[in-house]
């Protein structure tokens, strides 16, 4: 790495550290006015976070059994997030401590009032919940050890076998990533309402991951080539062609897609179905100020995006692309905060500026370790079949 380019990656890690350790630190002050606060605003900014990082290590895995010269482009930093989830283990103890705030069935006098919920209880309490917890980050290490640790090996030596074992591993290793993710995703966000259930909320989390990472990974990709020197962006450059961000382009559409078809899925069943334990779920979120929530939702996350993925000239500029991606990462966490703000206050929308402040803490100090991940590996992955590919397509534009 040349000078210049440890200069510009320190002050870019040092303004995230900056960022998010002050941001923490306003939270901390609003924790000791408000300490439920706190805790609702901590969990909106972590699950947000540990989505893209999730989302990161899911999509590797796609990509490592599809193929294909884009995953050659956003690897490296799909690699780099997954290699921050040791680190999102620990921020998980906040989440951990402030269970009773957070979840109606870490509280013995409502369990003790709530027939349903004693039924439940089995399966929601405390120790059962964070022993889950832990099985679940330590899945995840092994896929993202492994995984990176193939890719290493791969740019030390290339080997069709390596190839091959990233295949059948990426296979057996997004069931279990889809096995753990359904039920953490019923864990961390279902659980809030307890009496509410969805059979498609497994999915509809995985999908609004994959958003979310896809995402990142575009904004990082694209910015990587223009600020980095020559000496670190230079094949990167080479290889981030009209082609290749047409195919980013085609495949965000379809992760927007995707993540819209779940959605709406689940909105139909259960409307159509109109259960009393059901229905309020979306009561909630349709009233009280939270229904223009959801309209911004449908026009920015899905119906403005749509419209502008399917121009031809969108998806083959960077520029571009790029500014459609961060419309939906904003629009994600937007999403993220209609989900889950609206379990905690029946009366209706009212933001709190420790939403803001979570959203940043985390943020800032996720992004700082991303970007220490980051430096530590070639832009692109060193004798990757795929590499060939990509290259061969910048030499003919």
């Amino acid at each position: 790495m040349t000078v210049m380019t440890a200069h510009v990656s320190s002050v870019a890690r040092s303004r995230s550290l900056f960022a998010g350790v002050a941001a923490l630190g306003l939270c901390v002050v609003g924790g000791a006015l408000d300490r439920d606060q706190f805790f609702r605003s901590y969990l909106l900014a972590y699950l947000f976070w540990v989505g893209v990082a999730l989302g990161c290590l899911a999509i590797l895995m796609i990509q490592h059994i599809t193929g294909g010269a884009w995953g050659v482009l956003i690897r490296r930093v799909l690699e780099a997030g997954t290699r921050t989830l040791p680190w999102l283990a620990l921020l998980f103890v906040p989440v951990a401590a402030g269970m009773q705030s957070l979840y109606l069935w870490a509280r013995p006098d409502v369990m003790a009032a709530d027939e349903l919920l004693r039924h439940k209880a089995a399966y929601l309490n405390a120790p059962f919940f964070l022993a889950r917890a832990a099985l679940y980050f330590a899945c995840w290490f092994v896929l993202a050890w492994w995984l990176n640790r193939m890719s290493e090996q791969m740019d030390r030596s290339p080997n069709a076998r390596l190839t091959r074992r990233l295949v059948l591993f990426s296979a057996g290793g997004l069931l279990v990533f889809v096995l753990t993710m359904t039920f953490a995703s019923v864990d961390w966000i279902m659980s809030l309402e307890p009496h509410w259930t969805s059979t498609i909320y497994g999915p509809l989390t995985m999908a609004g991951q994959a958003v979310s990472a896809f995402c990142f990974a575009i904004i990082v990709t694209a910015l990587a080539s223009r600020s980095a020197p020559a000496a670190r962006s230079d094949e990167l450059r080479r290889a981030l062609t009209p082609d290749l961000v047409h195919d980013l382009g085609k495949l965000l559409f379809a992760f927007v897609m995707v993540w819209a078809y779940f959605a709406l899925s689940q909105f139909l069943i259960i409307w159509s179905a109109n259960l009393p334990e059901e229905i309020p779920w979306y009561l909630r979120r349709t009233r009280g100020g939270w229904q223009w929530v959801g309209l911004a939702i449908i026009l920015l996350h899905f119906a403005l995006p749509f419209g502008l993925l399917l121009m031809r000239r969108v998806k083959r500029s960077s520029d571009r692309l790029v500014r459609v991606t961060m419309l939906i990462l904003v629009m994600r966490a937007v999403d993220s905060w209609w989900t889950i703000s609206p379990a905690f206050d029946t009366t209706g929308l009212r933001p709190h500026w420790l939403d803001l402040a979570a959203m940043a803490g985390v943020g800032g100090l996720w992004i700082h370790l991303f970007l220490r991940q980051l430096d530590k590996m070639p832009l692109l992955p060193a004798n990757d079949p795929q590499l060939v590919e990509a290259l061969a397509h910048g030499s003919h534009d």
